[in-house]
């Protein structure tokens, strides 16, 4: 049961990624399951659309806290951050590709403090130590690897560069940008 709502999620957050529009039928083709598998997990689009919203924030939550962050060099550390942003590409793109998806759906909204940033984290310390560059933001280096995994995500879906060589672009590029 857990299994066919896992791929039924990942498979919303793909397609959703790619078309906004993207009708139920097609979420379960994608997933592999009838139209009436996905009815039975989620009676409407708008609840399977929340439910893959909080699915991949939390996946993409997870891909970071593997990543140890505040573990190694700052430079290692970021290599482990880009291949985590890249393993969960379909839900990042699913998320920030329509910056109201994450508001519409109540993601993000807290009564309390604001939670720790290990990515800002991580970046700041970079920074400290000599690694990436103080002359810019940590926000602009953030929006930099933001921007270069985006784009790293969709060269693989347009075919021209291979999944497993995307990594080492993302980071080629942030190295040759970011690093002193």
């Amino acid at each position: 049961m857990e299994r066919t709502r896992s791929a039924i999620l990942s498979a919303a957050a793909a397609t959703l990624a790619r078309d906004r529009a993207a009708t139920l039928p097609q979420i379960a083709t994608a997933a592999g399951v009838g139209r009436t598998t996905v009815h039975r997990y989620f009676p409407d689009r708008d609840t399977l659309i929340k439910a893959a919203v909080e699915d991949s924030v939390q996946a993409i939550g997870e891909a970071i806290a593997e990543a140890r962050l505040s573990e190694g060099t700052p430079l290692e550390a970021l290599h482990r951050l880009v291949m985590a942003y890249l393993s969960v590409g379909d839900k990042l793109v699913f998320l920030f590709n329509d910056p109201h998806v994450m508001r519409d759906y109540g993601v993000g909204e807290s009564d309390g403090p604001p939670e720790a940033d290990p990515v800002m984290d991580l970046i700041e310390r970079g920074q400290r130590d000599g690694v990436f560059d103080d002359q810019l933001t940590a926000s602009w280096i953030q929006h930099v690897l933001w921007a270069l995994v985006y784009t790293g995500i969709d060269e693989v879906d347009k075919g021209s560069v291979s999944r497993h060589g995307v990594a080492a672009t993302v980071i080629r590029t942030l190295e040759r940008g970011i690093l002193r």
